[in-house]
């Protein structure tokens, strides 16, 4: 069965691998993925993101997820995805959410790229809100 919503999946299985305790995760290419996953990383909430090329066939890539822990507890404790393919949500500069006052983050697609939300608000852009990281 096709997966339709290729970021939602994404996001799902990083949740749930969190909230089993593993410690990596696989999912395949794409460049919004990656964009996400840059931002996670970069806000502490990934240990590693590497892009690795299949030996086979260098046009399949996989993206090796590494999640960070802190006292034997993961760092994610619960990604929503805002933005879906069927209703997508839009935000200008003043109404991109801030989660748990500044402890989550808002990750935001917009026309300079894939940032945090504090992020967006400093160059005053607004965008599609495409998931919540707390």
């Amino acid at each position: 069965m096709a997966v339709h919503d290729v970021i939602g999946d994404m996001l799902v299985k990083l949740k749930n691998a969190s909230l089993a305790n593993k410690k990596d995760v696989k999912v395949r290419f794409s460049k919004a993925k990656l964009g996400i996953l840059e931002v996670l990383k970069k806000q502490g909430y990934l240990e590693k993101v590497e892009v690795v090329e299949d030996e086979k066939n260098p046009n399949k890539k996989t993206i090796n997820i590494e999640l960070r822990f802190y006292n034997k507890k993961p760092v994610i404790t619960d990604i929503k995805r805002i933005s879906k393919p069927g209703r997508r949500v839009y935000s200008g500069v003043d109404e991109i959410p801030r989660i748990m006052n500044g402890l989550g983050v808002t990750v935001v697609s917009t026309s300079k790229g894939i940032m945090t939300g504090l992020e967006a608000k400093k160059l005053n852009l607004g965008g599609e809100v495409i998931c919540i990281v707390v």
